[in-house]
């Protein structure tokens, strides 16, 4: 107050930029006005005080949690190297955690393509060949495939194929406003993926993220017995205690991913793992709750179904 009062500029206090700045101006003027209630930008987020006192309530939950399934590293736009993700993953008591760079087409954010990810493996196979070690993290080859809004992949199927689990995201054409359950029905169809990512792409005071007739769009997940994602890093929490909700009368799969960019990150799992507490999804839909063997089980089945029910020529 001082500082304003003084005629100063508000940036000048430490880790407040102009955003913060004109926010704060707002309320020193008008205390009385406060964040709407209803403003979809910022509702429906957990702080991370309430995320912890969830997580008390049902302790035995941590102990359940087996990886985390959403990561990036220096192969995109990660600043940690996989062997860096997976010490941070043993340190947390993980059996296994997956590796999901960025594919090529979002070259924004250092997207990479068939010929890197074969150099990606070597790297991931050096970090599983550690000797000694009955704890070890298991490193999945993975990859965060850019998806299209016709649900299309931007990567050759055969690479997919061959990786041990394949996590399928939009980036683009976020913000429209009509009906867009064509496009996440397409996107589940999609051979390819296993996981849906970051289904509504919303992020906190930015982007309030895309609409759809989710029972609809829970409903095909569950019958074609592919997950949905809770991306716990704290900005995005997408999907939403709400959604989740839904999701669980459908009898759909959730997966947890971070969507870590840094080692220490991968903490922010409580986010997610408290969502599915407060939605009450049941245990056994937690794809993050599998021991590995279970995990790569239900991959492979998953993948049979899709090879015989959807082509390949068709992506």
């Amino acid at each position: 107050m001082d500082l304003w009062q003084s005629g100063r500029k508000l940036t000048e206090l430490h880790g407040v930029g102009p955003f913060i700045a004109e926010q704060l101006q707002k309320r020193i003027e008008n205390p009385a006005a406060g964040i709407p209630p209803s403003d979809p930008l910022r509702r429906d987020f957990l702080t991370l005080a309430a995320a912890r006192a969830i997580l008390a309530r049902g302790p035995t939950s941590r102990k359940r949690l087996r990886g985390d399934l959403h990561m990036h590293t220096t192969w995109s736009d990660g600043s940690g190297t996989v062997a860096e993700m997976a010490a941070s993953g043993k340190q947390l008591g993980y059996d296994y955690i997956a590796i999901t760079d960025h594919s090529k087409g979002l070259k924004i954010a250092g997207g990479i393509d068939e010929a890197e990810v074969a150099q990606q493996a070597i790297e991931i196979a050096q970090a599983n060949a550690v000797e000694g070690e009955m704890d070890k993290c298991e490193v999945l080859r993975s990859i965060e495939l850019n998806l299209n809004p016709r649900g299309e992949g931007d990567m050759d199927p055969e690479c997919l194929v061959r990786l041990d689990l394949v996590l399928g995201s939009f980036h683009s054409s976020l913000r429209l406003k009509d009906d867009q359950t064509e496009r996440y029905l397409a996107a589940l169809r999609n051979p390819t993926v296993q996981i849906l990512g970051h289904p509504r792409g919303r992020i906190y005071n930015y982007r309030a993220g895309l609409s759809a007739d989710w029972p609809r769009v829970f409903a095909e997940a569950a019958r074609l017995d592919k997950a949905v994602e809770i991306d716990c890093f704290p900005d995005r929490q997408d999907l939403n205690v709400e959604l989740l909700k839904l999701a669980r009368e459908a009898g759909t799969r959730v997966s947890l991913g971070t969507d870590a960019h840094h080692a220490w990150q991968l903490t922010f799992i409580e986010f997610g793992l408290a969502a599915a507490l407060q939605a009450r999804v049941p245990a056994e839909r937690i794809v993050n709750f599998m021991s590995l063997a279970e995990l790569r089980s239900w991959v492979a089945t998953v993948r049979a179904h899709s090879e015989t029910t959807f082509s390949f020529r068709n992506l």
